[in-house]
């Protein structure tokens, strides 16, 4: 077996340097430390404060996507695509939201939930992109995360918006999740998205 962590972060249990099964739990603490990573590495987001939690979407899926070839065993084949956010060949097809309750300065962040709850086809909501999923070619198995910053201890819960997308995602549109699969990081550097929660569900 082999340590594929070499920084701290989570191990992942791989045999010959190839996984035997990459499991959505493996890629969401696989993310998280991708995350924390970029976090420390203190380089930041335009002209944001240092953090993780500023970065635009694209551009934090793009880094996240090479360390996750650096960590993970795809052989470097993650990529960054418009459909899905994330593609790892043969393996997951993901679709990613960032969900910020404030903005850099401190602010309550407008409309942000909207992010993850628009329930209509052809948005860009969560809800969305799991309905854009469930019609996507391809033998990926295919997975919605969320990257959501939090205070620490927060001071706007992320729990009930997870918990809202989960409802409205299986009771109103219909949409078949797995069970939820999370993971949480503390001690970023940025003065308002100091925790991070990476969520994910298996879409069928």
């Amino acid at each position: 077996m082999t340590d594929l962590a070499s920084d701290g972060g989570s191990t992942y249990t791989a045999v010959g340097g190839f996984s035997m099964d990459l499991t959505l739990k493996c890629i969401v603490e696989g993310f998280a430390d991708a995350l924390v990573a970029i976090d420390s590495s203190g380089i930041p987001f335009r002209n944001f404060s240092p953090g993780v939690g500023p970065y635009g979407e694209p551009q934090l899926l793009s880094q996240v996507a090479t360390r996750l070839n650096s960590r993970l065993p795809c052989e470097g084949r993650i990529c960054t695509k418009r459909t899905p956010d994330l593609l790892i060949p043969k393996e997951w097809a993901i679709e990613c939201k960032i969900a910020r309750p404030f903005g850099d300065n401190g602010k309550p962040a407008e409309n942000w939930s909207v992010n993850l709850l628009h329930p209509y086809a052809g948005n860009t909501s969560l809800l969305g992109d799991c309905l854009k999923l469930r019609s996507l070619a391809g033998n990926e198995k295919k997975a919605a995360l969320v990257i959501g910053y939090e205070h620490s201890p927060p001071q706007l819960s992320l729990s009930p918006l997870l918990a809202a997308f989960e409802v409205v995602a299986k009771n109103v549109i219909g949409i078949r999740l797995g069970e939820r699969v999370q993971s949480v990081r503390t001690g970023l550097v940025h003065p308002v998205h100091q925790q991070v929660t990476v969520a994910a569900w298996e879409v069928f």
